[in-house]
């Protein structure tokens, strides 16, 4: 690949997983929850999801692409509701020190959000078909150009939304007493619920 096209990539690719939306929401508001290790098999969800559209992307089966869409339309409403539901529980946890309280949620659910809140975002699912040919040259073979790019998507998203994870457990030690229990419980809370609303707004392009 031509190294100023690649780079090019890298940087716009970054600058697009910077931009908070409903993953990166999921995955701060988790990592106030349960701290920043344990929000990173959400970002292991994320990602996840990414392999497969992209994974789709790459063999050229726009046909399947489509019918991701429609089957998934269902479900990123249940997602919707559930994002929506654990914002409102939060909110109204009762504040209690971190000391006090031990992760009450399993590793299995985590990831599953992660994976659910971005393979059922339809944005996702043709953004890519429009971003990535951008990139590629057409002097040189597609499917090895596509190859390099999906690989370099999904690593800089893996970085940057693990970033976000261990910055929001950072974040978490500052929220750690009971004092500012309630303001972590109201943050996180929030950002479930905004998670929620940005993925009910998402439409297809």
């Amino acid at each position: 690949m031509d190294i100023e096209l690649y780079l090019a990539f890298v940087l716009a690719t970054a600058v697009l997983i910077i931009i908070p939306g409903p993953a990166v929401s999921l995955i701060v508001a988790n990592s106030l929850a349960y701290g920043g290790r344990r929000a990173l098999v959400t970002v292991a969800g994320t990602s996840s999801a990414i392999v497969v559209h992209l994974l789709v992307l790459t063999l050229g089966m726009t046909s399947l692409l489509l019918f991701l869409a429609e089957w998934f339309e269902w479900l990123r409403w249940l997602g919707v509701a559930y994002l929506v539901y654990l914002g409102v529980q939060q909110w109204r946890a009762k504040p209690l020190a971190l000391d006090d309280q031990a992760p009450s949620v399993s590793r299995q659910r985590l990831y599953w959000q992660g994976f659910i809140i971005n393979a059922t975002n339809p944005k996702t699912l043709f953004f890519y078909a429009a971003f990535f040919p951008q990139f590629i040259d057409p002097a040189q073979p597609g499917l090895t150009q596509m190859a390099i790019l999906s690989v370099t998507f999904v690593v800089v998203a893996t970085l940057l939304d693990g970033s976000y994870a261990l910055l929001g457990g950072h974040l978490r030690q500052f929220l750690r007493d009971r004092r500012r229990a309630l303001l972590r419980n109201r943050v996180t809370g929030s950002l479930l619920i905004g998670a929620g609303v940005g993925l009910a707004l998402a439409r297809r392009s």
